[in-house]
């Protein structure tokens, strides 16, 4: 039997889902509880099976199944019911129910069904983080319950053609979701577009994304297709949309709304059918106050608003991160080769647990680069904690004196420098704000602390 899911049981029976509960609980799942099938629709992401009674007040079992399928298809739903016919039991089947049990019903039993759908739900999660890997050329890892509620959001919007606002901070790995928005949406088999709108100048904005005609301006020898026509019938993603100046958000405003473009040096526009994904680690709803971001190009880009969370939000998942890390950099510089006399690349007890301790303001491509650096400069075997952080010392033993004043006191400032990076997103002049110090005074403790990069 698989242990360890997260069962939902939704029932206006107290002492029903006290029951099933127990009953899960001791067969070593974890449960959560609803009242009702409209509480329990807030939980359907986290969970991977769900046992709700047929009758409740406010939406029935069946019609809490056919919402179900809606919103999370692959979940698998066991109904409970004292009405035990069989004309019952088909409907619920034909609502896309897993199974039926039928009150009063046997510990065991419940037990086996519940086994049985959780099984079915590792399986079907496994079969499409294989598809997945496979569109994307690349692993999707992450198991902790945001992670997953994210994925459980991008499986929703994908298939619907609307634009998406990905916001989180920098070093989330933002370009991977929108990769996995256009993989699995009908424009699969069109290009994916990237422009980052923080990495050009805002005079040659306009005519990458745009393009232009032959003449259009000195240096124009030849015409030039912009982003959205390279990206039309395909996905448009627009990283770092908050750095893009005003007089160009008006412009991506129209193509937004009209559905065409005009590039310069020409008369007539051009039509372009493009769904665009936009990505940001500002405060957007800021940047409108502050004059510096247009509200109607926000709510037209805002149709689906998604937050990509930070690796500290995350920390069940650094441990399979690291693994995956280390086995790309292994094979990339050529250290897990059969027959090298050194031992294959394995992380110490020590290294994974400082991985686990450490704040991780650069989110997933600092620990991507902390894991990179340390194997490059490995000739194989165990990589220990201080490989990966030379601030943690040399192998030898740690003392186990208490750590002095000043050695709390540097502690407790470097955890505080990285969690106000953290939440200001790694904008270094918002969290010197935060601080109360100068961006030089900041700069200074980054380095002193090791954080810069």
């Amino acid at each position: 039997m698989l242990e360890g899911s997260l069962i939902l049981v939704c029932d206006d029976e107290p002492a029903v889902r006290f029951t099933v509960r127990e009953a899960l609980v001791s067969a070593g799942h974890r449960v959560v509880e609803a009242a009702s099938a409209e509480d329990g629709l807030a939980h359907l992401a986290d969970v991977d099976v769900v046992v709700s009674d047929l009758v409740m007040g406010g939406m029935s079992g069946l019609d809490f199944v056919r919402r179900v399928r809606e919103l999370e298809r692959d979940l698998p739903v066991i109904l409970l019911t004292a009405r035990g016919s069989e004309r019952i039991a088909v409907e619920a089947m034909k609502a896309g129910a897993h199974d039926y049990l039928a009150k009063p019903f046997a510990i065991d039993e419940l037990r086996l069904v519940v086994a049985r759908a959780a099984e079915l739900a590792t399986l079907r999660r496994r079969a499409r983080e294989r598809a997945t890997q496979s569109a994307l050329g690349r692993p999707l890892v992450g198991d902790s319950p945001v992670f997953r509620r994210l994925l459980s959001q991008v499986g929703r919007v994908a298939g619907r053609d609307v634009a998406v606002l990905l916001r989180g901070e920098t070093g989330t790995g933002k370009e991977m979701i929108a990769s996995l928005i256009h993989v699995h949406s009908a424009r699969n088999r069109a290009p994916i577009v990237r422009f980052n709108c923080a990495a050009i100048p805002a005079e040659l904005a306009e005519a990458e994304l745009f393009g232009f005609a032959r003449g259009a301006f000195t240096g124009a020898v030849g015409a030039h297709r912009g982003f959205f026509a390279q990206a039309d019938g395909g996905t448009l993603v627009l990283d770092e949309i908050g750095d893009l100046p005003l007089a160009i958000q008006a412009k991506v405003l129209r193509a937004l709304q009209e559905g065409e473009i005009q590039p310069l040096g020409t008369t007539k526009p051009e039509k372009v059918d493009v769904r665009v994904i936009a990505c940001t680690h500002k405060d957007l709803l800021a940047e409108i106050e502050g004059g510096r971001f247009r509200a109607d190009l926000y709510y037209r880009l805002a149709v689906v608003d998604l937050v990509v969370p930070p690796l500290r939000e995350r920390m069940d998942d650094i441990v399979a991160l690291a693994e995956t890390f280390r086995e790309r950099y292994a094979a990339r510089f050529d250290l897990d080769r059969p027959g090298r006399e050194c031992d294959r690349v394995t992380f110490t007890d020590a290294a994974l647990d400082e991985l686990r301790r450490r704040p991780w303001p650069g989110n997933v491509r600092e620990l991507e680069n902390v894991i990179a650096r340390a194997l490059a400069l490995s000739d194989g075997g165990s990589i220990d904690a201080a490989d990966l952080f030379p601030d943690v010392g040399g192998r030898a033993a740690p003392s186990t004196a208490a750590p002095g004043l000043r050695a709390q006191v540097d502690a407790f400032e470097r955890d505080l420098v990285a969690r106000t990076l953290g939440s200001a997103g790694g904008n270094q002049s918002e969290a010197a704000r935060r601080l109360g110090v100068t961006r030089t005074t900041l700069i200074d403790k980054m380095k002193r602390f090791g954080l810069a990069k």
